[in-house]
């Protein structure tokens, strides 16, 4: 009998083109290993959002490992001891994971490998940090050449198929029970929006890739739209690797135009905010550029910043679109591209908030909030990245509203101004608002206020 080989889950739950399944597979017995280690990421521990979607997510793969007789060892705790303490008495001959590249991980992975036998496969993007280089051998910081240099090396590996057999040990580990884990809520249970948007687990993932695949050659356009359904919405599943990148590359590769071009980008930014991150680690908590800490207002240091940030978080900006990607983040854990940028934007502009605040917000409220790509995005709006927009540009949010046409939108998320006719329900007049809130603060106050505090920080 050959030793048992253990499979480290994290954010990986497939079972298809998942390649340490497949060396695992291939090795010996599997026990598959889930840990909530919610110590190692520090501020980072999964959201209560991201929390929802986890209990489903495992779930959905407990019950696909089933269909092999298989299951999941749950624990909580320290990962990497409950992983040596569950390789030391099952006898195992190696640890096999997909790699990760948060800090948190990269240290766990670090602890584990002067222990253990561990193997690290890489799987979770197109390609590994450092695949591509600049001239001089250095890793890119700059996303446009980085995605030219990608695309030279396109298309990535080929996928790997669903082990047909998964041996099992000759005994299970203890393991958790996945409701004893209260990841759902309950008190409240807040959590209905959630279950209307979304389906959860590999299966799931298959097929809103199928569903969106006709839709992608119009998505250079309608990405901008928000009353139109023209994202892939696959965001979380990719988080979660409930899909793959490289097979979400292979199912679209054979489509022409800019539509998919545009996708394309979207996958290879994934693997740039990767790149940022392995370079960079403390990204998510800190900017990368130094000179624009004095322009913000901190609402830890006073009420009134801290209601309109509470105002911001709310949808009670009365800004119709920012107060509908806000309110469509609370019920739904997710928010229309075009959306966040508009969001992100008037918080770190209009009202002068550092943008860690927003990154905070939005990691506890995103089903897909992901260290890498939620930092390299908020940065890249509060113009403190590595790559990033220059801060005087501001969002025009009444423009942005009106040029990509976001009536729709804004009647299905802010109801209380449903019945105003396109022509005012970008921008209402005092009398047409009722309930909804006035402006907090006015664009033209809010942007001369910016460029003020800019000029002021850079003199």
């Amino acid at each position: 009998m050959t030793s048992p080989q253990i499979v480290w889950l994290r954010r990986d739950l497939r079972l298809a083109d998942q390649p340490a399944f497949h060396a695992a597979a291939q090795g010996g017995p599997v026990i598959p290993v889930f840990v909530l280690d919610e110590d190692a990421p520090g501020d980072h521990a999964p959201g209560g959002a991201a929390r929802w979607w986890l209990h489903h997510s495992l779930d959905s793969l407990g019950r696909s490992l089933a269909r092999h007789r298989s299951r999941i060892v749950l624990r909580r705790g320290d990962a990497v001891q409950h992983l040596a303490t569950i390789a030391q008495a099952a006898g195992a001959g190696a640890v096999h994971a997909v790699r990760h590249y948060e800090p948190w991980w990269q240290e766990a992975e670090s602890r584990l490998g002067a222990e253990l036998d561990l193997v690290l496969h890489d799987g979770n993007y197109l390609a590994p940090p450092g695949f591509v280089t600049t001239g001089s051998g250095d890793p890119y910081k700059i996303y446009t050449p980085f995605a030219k240099a990608m695309l030279a090396e396109m298309p990535p590996r080929a996928c790997l198929p669903e082990p047909a057999r998964i041996a099992l040990p000759d005994s299970w580990p203890d393991s958790d029970a996945l409701d004893d884990w209260n990841l759902l809520p309950t008190a409240p249970d807040w959590a209905g929006g959630l279950r209307e948007a979304w389906d959860v687990g590999e299966a799931a993932a298959h097929d809103r890739l199928e569903r969106w695949a006709g839709a992608v050659s119009t998505y250079h356009e309608s990405r901008d739209m928000p009353s139109e359904d023209g994202s892939s919405r696959l965001s979380p599943h990719l988080h979660w690797g409930e899909i793959s990148p490289a097979q979400v590359w292979h199912a679209l590769k054979g489509r022409r135009g800019e539509g998919w071009a545009t996708f394309a980008g979207e996958l290879l930014w994934r693997d740039y905010a990767q790149t940022v991150v392995c370079q960079f680690p403390g990204y998510g908590r800190a900017s990368y550029r130094e000179g624009l800490d004095d322009i913000w207002r901190n609402p830890n240091r006073g009420h009134l910043i801290a209601e309109d940030l509470r105002a911001w978080q709310r949808g009670r900006t009365g800004y119709p679109l920012v107060d509908a990607g806000m309110r469509q983040l609370w019920q739904t854990g997710w928010m229309h591209n075009r959306a966040r940028m508009v969001c992100a934007s008037f918080l770190v502009k209009h009202l002068l908030i550092d943008w860690t605040f927003g990154e905070r917000w939005f990691w506890d409220c995103l089903v897909d909030a992901d260290y890498a790509n939620n930092a390299v995005n908020w940065q890249w709006v509060a113009g403190t990245g590595v790559d990033s927009n220059m801060f005087p540009r501001i969002m025009a949010p009444l423009r942005q509203s009106d040029k990509f046409d976001a009536a729709g939108y804004i009647r299905r998320h802010v109801p209380e101004l449903a019945d105003l006719p396109d022509g005012q329900i970008h921008d209402p007049p005092d009398e047409a608002r009722g309930a909804y809130p006035a402006k907090i603060i006015g664009h033209r106050e809010a942007r001369e206020r910016a460029l003020e505090a800019y000029r002021a920080a850079k003199a």
